[in-house]
Parts: C-alpha cells; sequence; structure tokens
C-alpha cells in the first residue's frame, strides 16, 4: 500500500468520507493541535466546523479554554450579551482570545443563531488553572446561589473561608509548594463544603430549570476539582507534578462528557490532551506521564470518541527530515490532508520521531499511529507565537 492510498484531500467531502468510515458516528470529534497558536490550523479548523454544522448536524464547538469563562462567550453567541470585545477579552484563557481565528469563530456563530431557530453552543473544557490555580470563589458563591433550603454554610462562612483571592490564584505555587495554602484548615473545610453543595444539587435537580442545572453542574464539578488541584499544588513530594497534570485532564474528561450530552460537538485541544495514549512530557529534570482527556473519554464513550491529529511539514524555518512521519506526509501532493492514521500504521515503517527547534511543536509519534483515527496534515504552518 502506497502513503498516497491512506490520505484524501482536507476538503468537506473528505471529512464526510472519512467520517462514515468510522466505526460509528462520534458524539465528540477531537481536532487536536500540534502548536498553539497556528493561523493556518485556526482558519482550517474554521471551515471544517462550518461545513460539520451545515453538512453533518453538528451543534457544539468547545475548546481549551477556561470552562467558567466560556460562558461568557455562549451567552453571546445564544444572546447576544455583550459586545464581541468584551467576549474576546472576558470569555477565553491562556491568551486564546487574542488569537484571530477564534475572534472569527465567535462572529460565524453568533451570526448563525440570529438566523436559526436551533442554537449552536460553545463551550470552554479546560479548568480555571494553569500550572497554578484560581480561586474557587466563583463556582462555590455560583452554586451555592441556586440551591436552596438549608444549605452547608452561608454566603458569609464561604467568603470568610475564602479570604483574598490573591491567596489562591499566587502563580508563585507553581513551583513553590510551600506557598499553596490548598491543605490549610480553610481549604480542607471547603473541600467538605463543596462536596455536601454537589450532593445537595443531586437533591434539587428535579427543580431547577435545564440552564440551571447544566450551570450548577459545571459549577460543581469546578469548585471540587479546583480544590482537589490547589490541595495537589501544596504537596512537596515527586508526584505532585504527574497528579496534577492528571487531575488538569480528568477535570477536562468531565467537562467533555458534559459537552457529550449536547453532541455532535467538535473539540479543539492541544494533541496530548486528545490522544488515547499515553501523554508524556519532560518537565523540569522529570518525565511526566498521565492519561489525557480523550483517553479518559474514549474510555467512556467508546466507537462514539474520535480523534484527529495534526502534524506540519514545513513549520516557520523548521522541515521535517524523511525519515519521521511529517516527512513522509510531505510527500503528498495536497497542502491540506487528511490521512487514516491506522492505514498509515500498516503501510509504512517510520524509524525516527521528528525533533523540532520549535519546543511548543509536539511532533507526532510513529509508536502512536495506531491509537489514532486521523492526521490532519499542513503542509506549511507558521506559528503566530
Amino acid at each position: 500500500m502506497d502513503v498516497i492510498d491512506t490520505a484524501r484531500p482536507l476538503d468537506g467531502a473528505g471529512l464526510s468520507a472519512f467520517l462514515r468510515s468510522l466505526p460509528a458516528k462520534p458524539l465528540l470529534l477531537g481536532l487536536g493541535e500540534a502548536r498553539h497558536f497556528v493561523g493556518e490550523l485556526g482558519e482550517l479548523r474554521n471551515e471544517l466546523f462550518r461545513y460539520l454544522v451545515e453538512h453533518e448536524g453538528y451543534r457544539s464547538f468547545t475548546i481549551e479554554s477556561d470552562c467558567l469563562r466560556g460562558l461568557v462567550v455562549d451567552d453571546h453567541i445564544t444572546t447576544g450579551a455583550g459586545t464581541l470585545d468584551e467576549v474576546m477579552e472576558r470569555g477565553f484563557s491562556h491568551g486564546f482570545g487574542a488569537f484571530p481565528a477564534n475572534r472569527d469563530l465567535v462572529r460565524w456563530m453568533r451570526a448563525y443563531n440570529e438566523e436559526h431557530e436551533e442554537k449552536l453552543r460553545f463551550f470552554g473544557f479546560d479548568g480555571p488553572l494553569e500550572y497554578w490555580a484560581e480561586s474557587p470563589r466563583q463556582a462555590l458563591t455560583a452554586l451555592h446561589a441556586l440551591l436552596d433550603g438549608p444549605l452547608p454554610a452561608s454566603l458569609e462562612t464561604l467568603d470568610a473561608l475564602l479570604g483574598p483571592d490573591e491567596r489562591w490564584s499566587n502563580e508563585a505555587t507553581a513551583m513553590e509548594p510551600a506557598q499553596s495554602i490548598g491543605r490549610s484548615a480553610e481549604a480542607e473545610r471547603l473541600r467538605l463544603i463543596a462536596d455536601d453543595l454537589v450532593a445537595l444539587l443531586d437533591t434539587q435537580a428535579p427543580r431547577l430549570s435545564a440552564k440551571d442545572r447544566e450551570r450548577a453542574e459545571l459549577y460543581g464539578r469546578t469548585a471540587t476539582g479546583l480544590l482537589r488541584y490547589h490541595y495537589w499544588l501544596a504537596d512537596d513530594s515527586p508526584a505532585r507534578w504527574p497528579r496534577l497534570s492528571a487531575l488538569r485532564d480528568a477535570m477536562m474528561a468531565a467537562n467533555l462528557g458534559a459537552v457529550a450530552e449536547h453532541g455532535p460537538a467538535l473539540i479543539f485541544a492541544h494533541n496530548l490532551h486528545l490522544q488515547r495514549a499515553e501523554s508524556s512530557m519532560a518537565f523540569g529534570e522529570q518525565s511526566l506521564e498521565w492519561w489525557s482527556a480523550g483517553a479518559i473519554t474514549a474510555t467512556r464513550l467508546g466507537d462514539r470518541y474520535a480523534f484527529l491529529a495534526t502534524a506540519f511539514g514545513t513549520a516557520g524555518d523548521d522541515a521535517p527530515p524523511p525519515g519521521t512521519v511529517e516527512g513522509v506526509l510531505s510527500a503528498l501532493p495536497w497542502d491540506h490532508a487528511l490521512i487514516d492514521a491506522r492505514r498509515l500504521a500498516e503501510a509504512v515503517t517510520v524509524p525516527t520521531r521528528r525533533v523540532s527547534q520549535d519546543f511548543a511543536y509536539f511532533t507526532l509519534d510513529p509508536a502512536h499511529l495506531g491509537t489514532i483515527d486521523g492526521i490532519v496534515f499542513l503542509q506549511k504552518a507558521t506559528p503566530q507565537r
């Protein structure tokens, strides 16, 4: 089998044909990023999502961004709340609001909803965290406000236990566990209160509207997840970073589970967060290994989860050597191609993994081809930062 026999040009017809070749129609279709902030990939993603909406019945989009901030974007595209500038500033984390393709996508989703009765939805599925984490205040107090009857703590008690938000969102905690308050007496009590609030939500779910119930569940997942993450930020053992990496992806997977209820949906996130294979990353002198959100989601959804990894040929000034996956795919005749990764694994033996001069570009591991449904390959990519 030749490599070209495993591939097709990436257009709407090619994407539909690929989806029909899968064992089942995905509830969640993951489009991975080999690197964040690649303009060509953002533009291609927007074209693919528009096609999926118009021809394949997709109604939801979710991105590797703060799940609570994502509510700002969802409110805008569904109701028109806020200006586009405000939404891009307040509705994204990790600098994604400044990415032009994201602005174009939000504008298009809002315009689509103005003309159609069946609305598109937008979700962030990352936690409010990076290597450090935000305060659980927003999630806890918003959940508290949606519940009724005797509650495990008053707002005044929550406020006293939380204290200044700066104690929680201290970026120095990423490298200095002693600066974290995640194992303080106040944090321990907040974990119990959060658990009680989530349990109370289960008992009151029938009285809530669908929208309030959806948001309350998000607030509950986020509050308990953040407090758990802060607990491990305060740990000073070698298990600290592997556990934090795993907890972040577990929070992502929980949010993806909720998005699946609105499926089919397109997921856009880093390959590391969407792949089925165990993720690994060099972190200082440590090598971190953990199961990604995609791996957890695939365990739960089976064939209803599909993953398209992305890879680049020439990225900036960096061209792939011929003995790598990217080098092999560079021989394809199309600017954008969609490759059946499992058939590619059968067709070629790739001896080495590409080594990129761009530390932010995660190259394809030849050993993982059999765990990927497809590869979206761009002959040229221009990282924006």
